[in-house]
């Protein structure tokens, strides 16, 4: 049972004391006179922050121990940076390669990165990790995170909270700003107490303890933006990696960090790593205050699967099968909105065979499913079972090659090659579609972090679609011994006894390059040929002209339908070749619309106004009355509108690829995460806020007069004009002005770096002015 309470709670003599008129009577009974803000100065998330900020306590201003990208990322982080003026890496800086991990896609250009990333941790002083050595966050919290520690990742998973590490996922940007030694600025967060009791049942993992969370949280925005403090008894009752493995799912609850109470469990991890001087005791105070609770009751919570196509559709995998043809039929409807292609349709119901329901495909990977503790309990329930020999597969990667070893020498990994599991290398693929794509029609169950559309790799703009359902390891094992049928780990299943681990250092000794603190600038750096440079980016005008070249109404819209993963990962290192994706299984017409943009705006800096915009300003002045309104002054830019845009990955190219398109804003009625928000400023995109949407449609062009000045002069409303492309059609909301009409929108909480950066018109732009 997962319960939340939204008002604030005092943490006293261990237990929560809610803060309201009975709350506050305890108090006093007790004896504790404890205000909010002095409690909130008390909890494990202010000591951390508070040491990393140079800032003062409302409006912090962060510097990490060591940051962390791999080989998706990396690259335009640190073309970034060296267009910034970056010389050297400040901190530690993990470079690892599990992404574009087997090299399938584009010929040399992936290995081409990697060579790149081991050359620049020469040049730079940077750690580089091999492909199919570790997955970054395995590497992560195996060797870099330690207690009190903060450590950022241009990966949204970057989650080390279990380790006493606040561990933060964030768009390149960000990483590039501590490259050249600037400060990460946030306004100071709000803290939400995860209270876990009780210990979880035998045959129930940490996946299904996480999407019980996910579920509970999710649709309330219960904890975005917001630090998740994990306290409670119920810790000691679970090992570390049960432990890391709901941590890094909080990210799918749209939290900004996490951090978790720590114990001798961890101090025994950090030893066993070779890092014992890494721990030491992480607890809240006494009277810390919470602004929100979560309490989590581990004994029931139940083996649970959340269904296509995000981790907070979450059933139990009894509710699931008790009501087989109402669940499938309602995820039918839904993934079938989600997906909005005519003609194409994830028919799930077709997997209900004689009243069960049957998957094709089992996949344990990641950082989420590949740690040590989950494998050793699938390898156990699959111990003289088989998964047969008909359409039902199961693949296995181990999250790092010493955990590989690990398993080998415990017997894991017999157990499983005997069952017919399939066994691979530490790779992330499967997470993001790039590794084991079902066929057309396909259902895949996966203990990974992440089962929205495509994200197995299907391509719906071909004609292709499959689905994946999460599941915790121990029940994906319970149903490949079952070949295929969908079952829940019993009670019996999944080992309890502590198996022997040895972490062999030598193994990352062996292969890893560590130059950290040890930068060659004489070093060059070995560039393949798809590898560019970010091309020039305008700064912002003093009026901006804005064409609405898509607009998207569903609820929520992800990173992955802004810029899709999988075979696009490939293309990373080249903006102006990646940027043909965008929108692709969205919008397919985005791309062409968005460059018919881009060239009149490129006809307007030479002169060439065509008759076409002539006639916008005409209205302009006739309609609007902006007589001194002119082309000369105003940048032509596209623009989207999305309800709620950004969430799921931290990958800048969701805002990247729009920039070099010619994008300059986009609208939202919210933006989903702050990460994709800021990718946005990093990227020179105006993040308007609009409370109306009706007041755009798809081809509208929306002027906004003086917009640099309403940006550098911090105004809270912006005055915009929407200009129908049907002259005589006044749109609707708004007042209107026979064929525009008036609307205010927002750019939100700005920083002032941030308003200086969306002026300059980009990251790059604004690193080229001193301070």
């Amino acid at each position: 049972m997962v319960e939340i309470f939204k008002g604030g709670a005092f943490l006293i003599n261990g237990k929560l004391i809610p803060d309201d008129e009975k709350g506050v009577a305890e108090l006093k009974r007790l004896g504790r006179v404890v205000s909010p803000d002095d409690g909130r100065k008390k909890t494990m998330s202010w000591a951390i922050l508070s040491a990393h900020n140079s800032g003062d306590e409302q409006n912090f201003k962060l510097k990490f121990d060591s940051m962390t990208s791999h080989d998706i990322t990396y690259v335009g982080i640190i073309q970034t940076a060296r267009a910034s003026g970056m010389d050297s890496f400040p901190v530690p800086y993990v470079l690892t390669n599990c992404h574009n991990t087997l090299c399938a896609v584009g010929g040399t250009i992936n290995e081409d990165d990697h060579v790149f990333a081991l050359s620049a941790a020469e040049k730079y002083g940077g750690i580089y990790v091999p492909p199919h050595l570790a997955v970054i966050h395995s590497y992560n919290r195996e060797m870099m995170a330690g207690c009190g520690k903060m450590i950022l990742g241009s990966d949204s998973h970057t989650r080390y909270g279990a380790l006493g590490t606040m561990a933060v996922g964030e768009g390149g940007g960000e990483l590039a700003k501590q490259l050249v030694g600037r400060t990460y600025d946030m306004a100071r967060p709000e803290v939400v107490a995860v209270y876990l009791t009780g210990s979880p049942r035998n045959g129930v993992g940490p996946h299904d303890v996480s999407l019980a969370i996910i579920a509970a949280v999710f649709e309330k925005g219960f904890v975005k933006n917001k630090v998740m403090e994990f306290i409670g008894d119920g810790i000691a009752n679970l090992p570390v990696d049960f432990r890391n493995g709901i941590d890094v799912m909080s990210t799918e609850t749209t939290c900004w960090s996490s951090i978790w109470k720590t114990d001798g469990k961890v101090r025994e991890y950090l030893e066993t790593h070779g890092r014992g001087e890494d721990y030491r005791e992480l607890s809240p105070s006494e009277g810390s205050y919470y602004d929100g609770v979560i309490l989590v009751d581990l004994s029931t919570i139940e083996p649970s699967i959340a269904m296509p196509f995000h981790p907070s559709k979450v059933f139990t995998i009894r509710e699931l099968k008790e009501n087989a043809a109402d669940i499938l039929a309602k995820t039918e409807e839904e993934a079938n909105k989600a997906i909005g292609v005519p003609g194409l349709s994830v028919k799930l119901r077709e997997k209900l065979r004689g009243g069960e329901i049957f998957v094709d495909q089992g996949i344990i990977a990641g950082c989420s499913g590949g740690t040590f503790n989950n494998i050793m309990a699938a390898a156990d329930i699959l111990e003289g079972a088989s998964v047969g020999n008909r359409e039902f597969s199961l693949s296995v990667y181990p999250d790092s090659q010493p955990v590989f070893a690990e398993l080998v020498k415990n017997g894991a990994i017999g157990k499983l090659i005997a069952a017919g599991a399939i066994v691979r290398s530490a790779f992330c693929g499967p997470c993001f579609g790039a590794g084991d794509t079902p066929a057309n029609g396909g259902f895949s169950i996966r203990h990974t972090t992440r089962n929205f559309p495509n994200r197995e790799g299907s391509k719906p703009s071909d004609g292709q679609i499959a689905s994946v359902a999460l599941m915790d390891a121990r029940s994906i094992a319970a149903t490949a011994a079952n070949g295929g049928r969908l079952t829940a780990a019993g009670e019996g299943e999944g080992y309890n006894p502590k198996p022997s681990y040895f972490f062999d250092r030598g193994i990352y000794a062996k292969r890893v390059y560590d130059g950290s603190g040890k930068p060659a600038p004489e070093k060059a750096l070995i560039t393949g040929p798809n590898i560019k440079d970010w091309p020039p980016l305008p700064e912002l005008t003093e009026d901006l002209l804005l064409r609405i070249v898509s607009y998207i109404d569903d609820p929520v819209t992800t990173t992955d339908e802004l810029i899709p993963s999988g075979e696009t990962s490939s293309y990373r290192s080249n903006p102006l070749r990646l940027a043909e994706f965008t929108l692709s299984r969205r919008d397919p017409e985005y791309v062409g619309k968005a460059k018919a943009v881009q060239a009149l705006e490129q006809g307007r800096q030479k002169a060439n106004i065509t008759p076409d915009l002539v006639l916008i300003y005409e209205r302009i002045k006739s309609i609007l009355g902006y007589e001194d309104a002119k082309p000369e002054q105003a940048a032509l830019g596209s623009a989207i509108y999305a309800n709620k845009p950004g969430d799921g990955s931290a990958r800048e190219q969701a805002a990247s690829c729009q920039r070099v398109l010619g994008a300059s804003a986009n609208f939202a009625r919210e933006y989903a995460t702050k990460r994709y928000r800021s990718n946005l400023i990093n990227w020179g995109i105006l993040p308007f806020l609009v409370q109306d949407p009706s007041a755009l449609k798809t081809g509208d062009f929306v002027f906004l007069p003086s917009i640099r000045e309403a940006l550098l002069g911090k105004a809270d409303a912006i005055k915009a004009y929407v200009l129908s492309t049907e002259p005589d059609l006044a749109p609707a909301g708004g007042r209107a002005r026979g064929g525009a009409s008036e609307i205010r929108v927002s750019l939100g909480s700005l920083t002032d770096t941030e308003r200086h950066i969306l002026a300059d018109g980009c990251l790059i732009n604004y690193y080229k002015h001193p301070e």
